[in-house]
């Protein structure tokens, strides 16, 4: 879908935005929200890796704002659309827009070429702001995503420190629990469980979750 673009006061082009999520409504929702905005124009949708990087080859926007869940999956492919949008086209600025704050998916956004990193209970004000500021090439975080970043670039943290949740999910699997008893209890889905198994796993340089139990218990990290 394409719009054509309004001329706010002052005559300065507003900013052009598409927006990426595999729900209609959330999509929905912030193109009325956002179309409020005489600086902003949203100009394409899209719900699929695909289909967003045709809408950057078609529609040339500005700002491509990306929620990094894109299917009901394990796998969060908005990594990989902004990586690939970054090497495709580079004047385009990614800004993710995303339910889960996890310091790995945090720093991995930004190692892909996102500009930005918001999680969607921000308000609207604060989702015009990093919009507009990633169009001018600035980066955008909210408060908690921008701890994240500066214990990354600072060295007090790294994308292989265990996050809290992680931690919890290793108590649970300790404990004998599956990933579906784990999810009740930490009030998270299943999928959400095995990206956080996969993550330790990954973290601890272990192969199978019983390996991570183990090397978290001689580590005392749990």
């Amino acid at each position: 879908m394409d719009v054509t673009d309004r001329a706010p006061a002052g005559g300065k082009r507003p900013i052009r935005t598409m927006l990426v999520d595999d729900h209609a409504l959330l999509r929905e929702g912030m193109r009325s929200l956002l179309e409020r905005e005489s600086s902003i124009s949203v100009v394409g949708e899209a719900d699929t890796v695909g289909e967003a990087l045709e809408g950057a080859a078609r529609f040339a926007p500005d700002v491509m704002v990306v929620d990094l869940k894109l299917t009901a999956g394990t796998d969060y492919e908005g990594l990989r659309l902004i990586s690939e949008l970054t090497r495709r086209h580079p004047a385009v600025a990614a800004l993710v827009l995303t339910t889960f704050l996890d310091d790995d998916l945090v720093v991995r956004a930004v190692r892909s070429g996102a500009k930005g990193y918001v999680v969607k209970d921000i308000d609207t004000t604060e989702l015009v702001r990093a919009i507009k500021s990633v169009s001018r090439g600035e980066s955008a975080f909210d408060s908690r995503s921008a701890a994240v970043v500066l214990r990354a670039v600072t060295g007090q943290g790294n994308s292989e420190t265990l996050t809290e949740r992680e931690r919890q999910v290793l108590r649970l699997l300790a404990d004998g629990s599956s990933n579906k008893s784990i999810g009740e209890t930490l009030f998270i889905s299943a999928s959400t469980v095995k990206f956080h198994i996969r993550n330790i796993i990954r973290k601890l340089g272990v192969s199978k979750r019983t390996e991570a139990v183990y090397a978290a218990s001689k580590r005392g990290l749990i």
